[in-house]
């Protein structure tokens, strides 16, 4: 098996708040490899988001790496300088964010913009990042590019914006691309053609794919593998085939049955997992699943649960999983 492009080594993070702190991240290790696409799910507020940023070190001026490492092609890019780290974004990892009414400014084009973004190019005359600009916008399925080249943002729809800021994050061919709910702001007409363009890029460009999204339907179309996050962990990690017809946490196997896909008989209410997220700045002493799962023990209200490896790639971090 290839070495891996992006790893996360066990990664703990936390955000200061007013009267403390938020343990947003816990010890997370994650691998993504070359040609690979790597699914993290789960509710909002489990840290899905966080540790997207934290991949790109992106994060906010009030998050603090207490422990770990994120490594792109073997460095860690949390111990790079703010210069060299601005050299690796676009060349070698880049990211599209879940809100494509924002991804651009507004006082700008969006052509004037995706040359701007190749600053990193160095030597590159700016007609030629004009045209690797337009033919980019016309890969990723705009049918005008010259024109989309000269418009404003706000003139382009959601979805032209969305596959706009996927030309962008692309630009540079980097290594790994990270999407951040890249289908949220969109209708389901235009959720399958963004999911359906994913996949063409990536098989074109074999760059390694994060995709962190809580649409579990978006994970079965696209994913190779999934890791799913819970308060600041992941508690299951698994080829998605695998993890879809076997789940073996039971946060996993409450999520997969919010599914409404998985819903086979008509019904007047939806499916939902019982309770709330764990308040962040007080966590419990031992599983933070434990509230609110219908299999806990007095043992996983008192000790942190371990990772129970459950096969090649595929590991649980329950006490009541067994190999």
């Amino acid at each position: 098996m290839s070495e891996a492009v992006l790893s996360v080594e066990n990664l703990s993070l936390r955000y200061r708040v007013p009267g403390g702190t938020v343990a947003a991240l816990r010890n997370v290790s994650l691998a993504v490899r070359q040609g690979e696409v790597l699914g993290i799910a789960g509710e909002s507020g489990c840290g899905k988001s966080t540790l997207a940023a934290a991949m790109i070190d992106l994060m906010g001026a009030n998050a603090e790496v207490t422990s770990g490492e994120v490594r792109l092609n073997g460095r860690d890019i949390l111990a790079l300088s703010p210069a060299e780290r601005r050299r690796l974004r676009g060349r070698e990892i880049a990211m599209v964010f879940q809100d494509p009414m924002t991804a651009f400014s507004p006082v700008l084009t969006v052509g004037a913009q995706l040359v701007d973004f190749q600053f990193n190019l160095d030597g590159v005359p700016g007609r030629e990042k004009w045209v690797r600009a337009r033919d980019m916008l016309a890969r990723v399925g705009l049918s005008d590019p010259e024109l989309a080249m000269g418009r404003f943002p706000h003139e382009l729809s959601g979805g032209m914006r969305q596959r706009a800021a996927i030309a962008a994050a692309l630009l540079m061919r980097p290594a790994v691309l990270i999407a951040d709910e890249p289908t949220t702001a969109l209708d389901v007409t235009m959720e399958a053609q963004i999911v359906h363009l994913l996949r063409e890029l990536q098989a074109d460009y074999r760059c390694a794919i994060v995709i962190v999204t809580h649409h579990l339907g978006v994970i079965a179309e696209l994913c190779d593998r999934v890791a799913v996050m819970y308060a600041g962990v992941v508690v299951e990690e698994a080829p998605v085939d695998a993890l879809y017809h076997d789940p073996r946490h039971p946060y996993t196997r409450a999520l997969l049955a919010c599914d409404p896909a998985r819903i086979e008989a008509a019904t007047g209410r939806l499916p939902a997992i019982g309770g709330r997220l764990p308040d962040l700045s007080n966590l419990p002493p031992g599983c933070a699943f434990a509230a609110r799962c219908g299999i806990a023990t007095d043992r996983c209200r008192a000790t942190p649960p371990p990772c129970v490896a459950l096969g090649p790639g595929r590991s649980a971090l329950c006490h009541e999983v067994t190999p």
